[in-house]
């Protein structure tokens, strides 16, 4: 009875731990390896982070281009959020979280207009997702949202103007 007791005290947490750890790692890396084939597939498409760009060729069709996510933390990046919070210092553990959450709102941004010739005036909004507990908030994740206007140039071979289904 005094081993059951004690590995549910001890050795039970410290289990889930590594398995939230274990799981976390798995699907963080299986994740960023789709956005990596992702964005090398989409890389030919120009990202153009300002008002203005290369006016040169005539632009057919413009539209708001938007992608958001959602990305959840999980339990151990959560665990050494908070054991960083008592010590002060870089919280590494969520850097990968918003680097997953930019990047695959970029690709999604990307992909509701996947036919444009450009991306001009991306912008990006973070929100944090708490829960509320009987011990206050914690993080839950973060919403990532990327936005930016997608533009066709009007193609010089023909007079057709180039657009985007939009639906």
């Amino acid at each position: 009875m005094e081993v059951f007791i004690f590995m549910a005290q001890f050795l039970l947490p410290i289990m889930l731990i590594a398995l939230a750890l274990i799981a976390g790692k798995a699907i963080e890396t299986r994740h960023f390896k789709t956005i990596q084939a992702r964005e090398t597939a989409t890389e030919h498409i120009p990202i153009i982070n300002a008002r203005t760009w290369d006016t040169s060729q005539t632009v057919a069709h413009a539209e708001l281009a938007q992608g958001s996510v959602v990305v959840s933390i999980d339990y151990f990046k959560r665990f050494m959020g908070g054991l960083y919070n008592l010590v002060g210092g870089r919280v590494r553990s969520f850097e990968s979280v918003l680097d997953r959450g930019r990047r695959e709102a970029i690709l999604r941004m990307k992909a509701s207009c996947p036919d444009a010739d450009a991306f001009v005036n991306l912008r990006m909004e973070r929100s944090i997702l708490a829960s509320t507990t009987t011990r206050g908030q914690y993080l839950g994740g973060i919403e990532v949202l990327a936005y930016s206007t997608a533009v066709w140039y009007q193609r010089e071979d023909t007079d057709e103007v180039c657009t985007a289904e939009i639906g």
